[in-house]
């Protein structure tokens, strides 16, 4: 099922996607009467549902307004300090840095740390930053809390601690594996993206770090969500590799109702790729920190829908039950599909949401907003309960999040690698769209050179197909989708799908494709 919302939106800017709704000042933690006990996740569900059953509260704490006037580039030069880390001088595997507020970072986050029955908040002070070429402005300014905090490890050499993980603004966290470059971002809950009423972004207004081990390989992180109509307690355990694990258990309340719910949502970026060619002007054949969106049901299919940036907002689903998984993903790897030596789109992860409790019935949703460059995040993909509860009864979940690079989730048989739109030279005036899909993988690269291969494709929706066929792609090993369509209505999008088979059944993963209006 495949919607088109034609209302105006703002992209989610990627310099200001921390704008967020205000922030829960509270700072009284409950324990048992009497009872010593380790900090929890009890503990911040009894604080999410306490809030739910409360009229929601906007800050009041502010900012100097010389902060609010920093701009992007004065922001940029303030640095934590790295000899103030927290654990640095127990020296722990882990060390937090944190972030100023200022700039559109303008609402207070605590962060915590705990030491098995202890908690303490660590403060802000002025000295733990250099700012650089920044005016500091009101030097007595002691603020009741942080922007955000990076997470360090030792991740690419035993040498040097890496930037891991990221909590900043808003419910926004990014992570790295092994050799990756930030790229697409996951979000703590999504609240009516995409509608006409207008989007709702609940914010981690407090954190819970828990000092972790001498040779901790693992760290866990508590946090406390809140917005005017949701509240949220969640569990972040990061454990850092080649593929970077967080594992994320949720338990959200509603003070009031919502219209969608986006569980596990992604957010991510793509400008132009190999079916949306970059302009003339731009240098770089492509810009996207991903590509595609792909999903594994609980039957065993496989789909990979490509990613376009619309001339309108676009909103497409997939109804399902209990999935094995989805997520957005880099599948071109090769530097010269990019050639930019700055932001290095090549090395940007692949995240993946992997259910340990099952998601049950729903549907998996793609907003994909218009987009003039590459500063706006306009890629959203996440989960949509079929149903909820209502207020105040928790809502569930626990999942996986991989953030990959050169392992990717893909179909055990056969993957779509890329899709081209366009034609090679044609006499005369021709209407019919074409497209090549290039498909590769064990299931391919097993059969015999002479072995029948069988396309599999379906007109969804506004599509008249004129021509189909297969042919052996020896420079990939696997093989390629030749596909002529006519689309009957210019102003509506066309939808197809396609895979290929031989006698045994499919071999490979399921092409999704939606072409927009126009």
């Amino acid at each position: 099922m495949v919607d088109f919302v034609l209302v105006s939106l703002f992209p989610l800017h990627r310099r200001a996607r921390a704008v967020a709704p205000a922030l829960s000042a509270l700072l009284v933690l409950v324990a048992a009467a009497g009872t010593a006990h380790a900090f929890g996740f009890d503990d911040v569900e009894r604080r999410a549902r306490a809030l739910a059953s409360q009229p929601y509260v906007p800050p009041t704490a502010k900012l100097p307004n010389e902060w609010l006037a920093w701009d992007y580039d004065q922001y940029r030069e303030i640095r934590f300090r790295p000899e103030r880390s927290l654990w640095r001088a127990e020296k722990l595997p882990f060390e937090v840095q944190f972030f100023h507020p200022g700039f559109r970072f303008d609402r207070p986050v605590h962060i915590n740390e705990v030491v098995g029955d202890k908690v303490a908040e660590v403060p802000y002070s002025r000295d733990q930053f250099d700012y650089g070429r920044t005016p500091p402005g009101n030097t007595s300014v002691r603020f009741p809390g942080f922007a955000g905090f990076r997470v360090q490890y030792a991740l690419n050499t035993p040498r040097a601690k890496d930037e891991v993980l990221v909590f900043l603004g808003a419910s926004y966290f990014r992570a790295l594996g092994r050799g990756q470059r930030y790229g697409l971002s996951a979000r703590g809950l999504a609240v009516d993206t995409a509608l006409q009423s207008g989007e709702e972004f609940p914010v981690f207004t407090e954190f819970w770090l828990v000092r972790p081990s001498a040779d901790a390989t693992e760290l866990t992180i508590y946090a406390l969500l809140d917005s005017r109509r949701v509240t949220g307690a969640y569990r972040f355990i990061l454990r850092p590799g080649t593929d970077t694990i967080v594992d994320v258990r949720e338990r959200v309340f509603l003070r009031a109702p919502v219209t969608k719910l986006g569980i596990a949502p992604l957010t991510s970026m793509f400008l132009s790729g190999s079916t949306q060619p970059a302009p003339a002007t731009d240098y770089r054949p492509q810009v996207h920190d991903s590509d595609t969106l792909a999903i594994q049901s609980a039957t065993g299919e496989w789909i990979a829908r490509p990613l376009t940036n619309p001339k309108r907002l676009s909103v497409s689903s997939f109804a399902l039950s209990n999935p094995a998984g989805f997520g957005l993903q880099q599948r071109e790897r090769a530097f010269n599909r990019y050639e930019d030596l700055d932001a290095h789109y090549e090395k940007r992860p692949s995240l993946w949401v992997q259910p340990r409790v099952k998601f049950e019935a729903g549907r998996v949703e793609l907003v994909q907003i218009p987009s003039p460059d590459e500063t706006n995040d306009n890629i959203v993909a996440y989960w949509v309960p079929a149903t909820l509860p209502g207020p105040r009864e928790p809502i569930d979940h626990e999942y996986r999040l991989l953030w990959q690079m050169d392992n990717e989730m893909r179909s055990p048989q056969a993957s779509v690698i890329q899709t081209r739109r366009g034609h090679a030279y044609r006499r005369g005036n021709d209407n019919t769209l074409d497209f090549v899909v290039d498909f590769a993988g064990p299931a391919l690269a097993a059969l015999a050179p002479t072995a029948r291969i069988d396309p599999v494709v379906t007109a969804i929706a506004n599509a008249d197909i004129v021509d189909v066929s297969v042919v052996r792609n020896d420079e990939t090993h696997g093989a390629r989708l030749l596909l002529r369509v006519r689309r009957q209505d210019d102003e509506k999008p066309l939808e197809l799908r396609a895979f290929l088979r031989n006698a045994a059944g499919s071999l490979t993963e399921t092409w999704s494709y939606l072409l927009p209006p126009g």
